[in-house]
Order: C-alpha cells, then sequence, then structure tokens
C-alpha cells in the first residue's frame, strides 16, 4: 500500500524536530563527557531501538537518553530521559502527553536513586493543560509551537501549513518542495526551529546542565530513635553512621532514614533497618556527582 502524502509530510516534520534536538543534545554529550543513545546499531543493547525496563519488567522506548560512564558496548547510569514529539492536532497531542507520562514515570521511579532528569521536546499543537500537568510531574518541557515550525519551514520558502481539509495534491506539492532543497537549507530549518524558540531551549538546557553537574550540598541521617545529624560529604556521613552507638538501653533502632540533598534541589531519600545496607546506600555515592 502506497504512502499517503500526508503521512509522508508528517514524516517530514517529525525529522525536521529530530535534525534540531540529536545535535543539541550530541553536543551536550560531548561537553559533559555523556554517552548519548538514540535509535540505531549499539553493541550493549539489541536491536536500533533504544528501550529500559522498568521495576515491574515493562519495556519503554525512548528517543534519547543521556548516561554517565556508558559507551557503545555499556550501558550507563542514566542521566537524563529525554522524549520528542510532534503532533498536528489537540486531539492527538492528548494522547501523545499521556504516552510520554506513561513512559517516563516509571522509569523515574525505578532509577530513582539516580535521580535522571526527565524531559519532553514537543513541536506542533499542544494543549496547555497537557504542557501543565508534564510540568507538575517534574518534566522539563520544551514546546516548539505550531507557528513557529511554519516560520522555521518559510525560512528557506516551503509553506509548511496544514489542516484536515487539506488535499492530498497540496501535501504532494509540500513534500516535493521539501524533497527539492539541499541538505544544507534543511539543515536551516532545524537551526532556525532552534533559534526562534532561544529561550526555550536555553531554559532546557539549563535544567539538564543543572542534573549533570549537581554537587552533593548536605547528607542527613535520622536514626529514628535519635536527634537528626546533618553533614557537608558522605565521607562524614558514613564515618556517623559507623562510630553511631546504638545504646542497649535506649529504645531499640528501628531505621535509619537518609536524605542525600544536591545542589540543584534534587533529593535522594533511603530508609534502613540495619547499619551496614545504610553504609552500602552511602558508599555507592562517593564517586558520584
Amino acid at each position: 500500500m502506497a504512502e499517503s502524502p500526508a503521512h509522508k509530510f508528517g514524516q517530514v516534520m517529525g525529522e525536521v524536530l529530530e535534525a534540531a534536538v540529536e545535535p543539541l543534545l550530541g553536543g551536550f554529550a560531548e561537553e559533559h563527557n555523556l554517552y548519548l543513545d538514540k535509535k540505531g546499531v549499539r553493541p550493549a543493547r539489541s536491536g536500533n531501538r533504544v528501550s529500559w525496563t522498568d521495576a515491574h519488567g515493562n519495556t519503554h522506548d525512548l528517543d534519547y537518553v543521556l548516561e554517565r560512564n556508558g559507551s557503545d558496548t555499556k550501558i550507563g547510569k542514566p542521566v537524563a530521559f529525554i522524549e520528542t514529539a510532534w503532533r498536528r492536532y489537540t486531539k492527538h497531542s492528548r494522547n501523545k502527553a499521556q504516552e510520554i507520562q506513561g513512559a517516563l514515570i516509571p522509569l523515574l521511579e525505578t532509577y530513582k536513586n539516580d535521580a535522571p532528569l526527565i524531559g519532553t521536546i514537543l513541536a506542533g499543537v499542544f494543549t496547555q493543560g497537557a504542557l501543565t500537568q508534564l510540568e507538575s510531574l517534574g518534566f522539563a518541557v520544551v514546546h516548539f509551537q505550531y507557528e513557529s515550525v511554519l516560520k522555521a519551514f518559510k525560512k528557506v520558502g516551503v509553506d509548511a501549513d496544514f489542516d484536515e481539509k487539506t488535499a492530498d495534491a497540496e501535501f504532494s506539492r509540500k513534500v516535493r518542495a521539501w524533497e527539492g532543497l539541499r541538505k544544507v537549507r534543511r539543515t536551516l530549518v532545524a537551526r532556525t526551529l532552534l533559534e526562534i524558540n532561544g529561550k526555550q531551549v536555553q531554559g532546557f538546557m539549563e535544567k539538564l546542565k543543572g542534573a549533570v553537574t549537581r554537587r552533593i550540598k548536605s547528607v542527613r541521617i535520622l536514626p529514628l530513635h535519635g536527634s537528626p545529624a546533618e553533614w557537608t560529604s558522605i565521607e562524614e556521613a558514613i564515618r556517623f553512621v559507623e562510630k553511631y552507638k546504638e545504646q542497649p538501653d535506649s529504645l531499640p533502632l528501628v531505621k535509619y532514614e537518609v536524605q542525600i540533598i544536591y545542589s540543584n534541589a534534587d533529593r535522594i531519600d533511603g530508609q534502613f533497618a540495619d547499619k551496614r545496607d545504610a553504609i552500602q546506600f552511602l558508599r555507592s555515592y562517593q564517586n558520584r556527582a
């Protein structure tokens, strides 16, 4: 069955979004010594898809994952899970926002001890309600409005506007106009899209940088039968737990509550009934940002 011109032009829109986002994330990964996983062959995983599994055994296909200590042959620790999407109509955008939420929230919970950033870069028509909901759940969100997409295409003389009444013949003309462009002109559309939405892009990249460059600000230890103690380093926290005396004549120790607080306000919590488990948890953060 032949591909419809409307579907083909929708793919063009998706390709432009990818052409804008991928170099942006690739440059960021190189600057911060991270690995950017994206669709394509990677010996560390099977197939061409970027897939991560949550704690319930559900697999989620993703667009991009930034990893610390990752390589072509080794899966690293997740620093950021990032989804992208292009949608023209509100009826489709609501479903896509929910789909993104359904994929990334379980992964955020599964990898909570790594506290990865969850982000999404959207283009086209998305309701403010959908965007607000994603932001309320902790997503870093960029939205390239439909009008800004049209402006980017107009830069190279392509009329990208369409709706549900647009005829196939018109879509075919748009596709031919796009395919007739040299590669450098197509790249200009992606670059223009980023420039038009520069403020939003900058805000997103600052959040991403905050997640990567964060440093431990404080470590709080609360033995349930004692008073909270707070330290400025993992090493001090470990020494405190090692030397803490669980007095036999006091109330029995129920658990240690541990909070690691980062410079960008991220927080990782742990609860441990055994001293050795608390120390093992803290040691796992000694060489992390």
